[in-house]
């Protein structure tokens, strides 16, 4: 998979990433069942307004998809969670042989180098598949 730096999912802040995973666990919620999960998971206790306006941000940056049912906006994610690390990784290796070129890959080709062979092969055959 090639991802320009430009066309990647943004990264999250800590709050977004605990909003994505939960949405990523659950498939389609309103505000409150993530409200409810996260402060029965966390002893920080969050506000409705602060999820509410972090899924709205998540909407804008393309990583929630909102419908409206009534009052109450229904939000879903528009990749899963490997598509989306997928997508982030690819970018971030991209910007490092972009910023840094040989000297990136040559680091690259040193950690693959110390993994043991078994992976060595796994990372191979998955790189093949894209």
């Amino acid at each position: 998979m090639t991802v320009n730096p430009g066309d990647a999912p943004p990264g999250l802040h800590e709050l977004e990433s605990e909003v994505m995973e939960l949405m990523w666990e659950i498939g389609e919620c309103n505000v409150r069942a993530i409200l409810d999960e996260l402060n029965q998971r966390s002893d920080k206790e969050r506000k409705y307004t602060t999820v509410m306006t972090t899924m709205a941000r998540l909407d804008k940056k393309g990583l929630l998809e909102r419908r409206r049912e009534g009052k109450t906006d229904i939000y879903k994610p528009t990749m899963t969670r490997d598509e989306y690390l997928q997508a982030r990784a690819a970018a971030e290796v991209g910007a490092l042989v972009e910023n840094y070129g040989e000297a990136a890959l040559v680091n690259f080709a040193r950690h693959m180098n110390q993994l043991d062979p078994k992976r060595r092969e796994q990372l191979r055959r998955l790189a093949k598949r894209d």
